[in-house]
């Protein structure tokens, strides 16, 4: 299960770590798949890999701490001031604290109107044109539609 929040993405998946992995071969990427005919049809189809990358790379970006092992679940927190950090550094598009909340609450809500905004970002409707007005000019969102009838695109 995926669910989204404002600050941050969980990855939820239900079951914990087969009898035949450790928990170092799991952070190193080791693949031991829990269903074999499962993972192998998923290999077929090209929905999967088994080159053991995505959990290294999670905890190479966000640290071990991202990853929580319980006994019926492992939940993957990739939080978004992280992501941002990355981001918001790519050809030169720095961004400030209200500038990233503001995209926050865009990304959370894409039908998300200026006076909500307002209130979630407790920011005046002055600040909040400011702060729209330069995720535009660096290309990070665009408004399709109407203001009354639209929404916000992300575009990075």
């Amino acid at each position: 299960m995926i669910t989204l929040y404002s600050d941050r993405i969980e990855i939820l998946s239900r079951g914990t770590l087969p009898p035949m992995q450790t928990l170092d071969g799991f952070f190193e990427g080791h693949s031991v798949p829990v269903n074999e005919k499962l993972s192998e049809l998923f290999l077929q189809l090209h929905i999967s890999e088994k080159t053991g990358r995505g959990i290294p790379t999670i905890v190479n970006k966000y640290g071990k701490e991202a990853i929580a092992i319980n006994e019926n679940t492992i939940v993957v927190t990739i939080p978004f001031n992280r992501i941002n950090d990355v981001g918001n550094k790519v050809g030169n598009k720095l961004l400030n604290k209200s500038q990233i909340r503001v995209l926050a609450e865009i990304r959370n809500n894409p039908n998300i109107i200026k006076s909500q905004l307002m209130i979630k970002c407790d920011l005046g409707k002055t600040s909040i044109d400011k702060n729209i007005k330069v995720l535009k000019d660096k290309h990070y969102i665009k408004r399709q539609g109407s203001n009354k009838t639209g929404y916000w695109e992300i575009l990075e």
